[in-house]
């Protein structure tokens, strides 16, 4: 078991990083919020796998326990499925004394925790993340966040947790594809922020790829504690540090928003179920796998890797770093079976996006670029015809 602590003054909390703990759940809230209802925000996936579990824990505290299932993937980070669940919580008959405890991947902790920061004004929130990505990254750090369909996480909230409680026995039931896609936000780290780490990586990708726990533990803590040392010195991201942990996002967000899974309406299938007594769905064994049966969407990792290596090539043009940069992190990427090169689309449509990305300002366009293995930082004023030339290279 380790423990990181995110040192915020009044909002600093715990994160806690085990194996077998999601069974103290209880115990864990009950040291950080005293309360006697629990929302629990999770989705059809992990319904079965964790969440319920994760209530019967919390339900042992004699604590009152309301399940929310949403549907799984991108597409329930919408206004439609946050209007339910605002919803839902009124239907509870959820109070500012009410607890949100998200169980689940990025997805569902972006979208619990800004519901948790918006309904009445603010409610406390735990996070339990069950995927690779959520564990190493969107847990920790308090951006919460639904899309738009021009652009991703643009309506949002920082909302702190009371605490984060991470289990990386939970990551034996990721299927395949989430679990690399998770392993490119702990490229990100090495790359952009600490380059020992990054050797780490090269020196046990099959340990990591076998998901050995020991392992898992080492990388898992790790990236918590980078990301907690920048979020105590640039919690709401304004002086530019925090905009470090987006290497590789500004392109990615572009590809993932290229060809999106239909957006969620109002019928999205949200539905409330008391405790854990209604019937389980079973879990999807597929990512990025559309009601049709077609594939075609880029998981968030998938992106972020591909827009990683194009970032690289920015900064190589702009003679930021040499192709030795590019060449060991795409091998990395490779090593872990992520995509490195952008499907086939039109520039424009990519650089249409960038344009409306979050951390464009004042219509100057700004990227995270590597000036060396383990250092990033956010470079302001790029041309739109070095965007466009790297966008076209090969």
């Amino acid at each position: 078991m380790q423990s990181i602590r995110v040192n915020l003054a009044e909002r600093s909390y715990d994160v806690e990083i085990g194996r077998g703990n999601l069974d103290h759940l209880g115990q864990f809230l009950a040291e950080r919020a005293e309360t006697s209802h629990v929302v629990l925000i999770t989705d059809e996936n992990v319904h079965k796998l964790h969440a319920t579990r994760a209530a019967e824990s919390i339900g042992e505290r004699e604590i009152d326990v309301d399940v929310i299932v949403v549907p799984p993937g991108e597409e329930s980070k919408s206004p439609e499925v946050a209007l339910s669940l605002w919803q839902g919580l009124l239907d509870l008959g959820a109070d500012r004394r009410s607890v949100v405890a998200t169980v689940g991947g990025g997805v569902v902790g972006d979208l619990a925790g800004f519901i948790a920061a918006t309904f009445a004004r603010g409610l406390r929130l735990l996070q339990i993340p069950t995927s690779l990505l959520a564990q190493v990254d969107s847990s920790v750090g308090g951006k919460t966040g639904i899309n738009l369909p021009e652009a991703k996480n643009i309506v949002g909230a920082f909302h702190q947790p009371a605490g984060v409680l991470i289990d990386v026995a939970t990551l034996s039931t990721l299927p395949e594809r989430e679990y690399r896609s998770g392993l490119a936000e702990v490229v990100k780290y090495g790359a952009a922020l600490d380059a020992d780490f990054f050797a780490y990586l090269e020196q046990n990708t099959s340990a990591i790829l076998d998901r050995e726990e020991d392992v898992l533990l080492e990388i898992v803590a790790r990236c918590c504690r980078l990301k907690a040392e920048i979020v105590e010195r640039d919690e709401r991201d304004q002086s530019g540090l925090r905009a470090a942990l987006n290497f590789g996002h500004t392109f990615g967000h572009a590809y993932e928003l290229i060809s999106p899974l239909p957006q969620a309406g109002e019928g999205s299938g949200v539905r409330a179920a008391s405790n854990s007594n209604s019937p389980l769905p079973q879990a999807g064994e597929g990512s990025g796998v559309r009601a049709d049966g077609a594939i075609g969407m880029l998981l968030h990792g998938e992106a972020v890797s591909i827009g990683m290596v194009l970032a690289a090539r920015m900064a190589e043009r702009l003679n930021r770093v040499d192709d030795s940069f590019t060449r060991r992190l795409r091998a990395l990427l490779d090593a872990f079976g992520l995509p490195t090169e952008p499907p086939e689309v039109d520039s424009q449509r990519v650089l249409d996006i960038i344009k409306r990305d979050k951390k464009a300002s004042r219509g100057r366009l700004q990227f995270v670029l590597p000036n060396q293995l383990g250092r990033a930082e956010l470079v302001d004023g790029v041309a739109p015809a070095v965007i466009q030339a790297v966008l076209e290279s090969k």
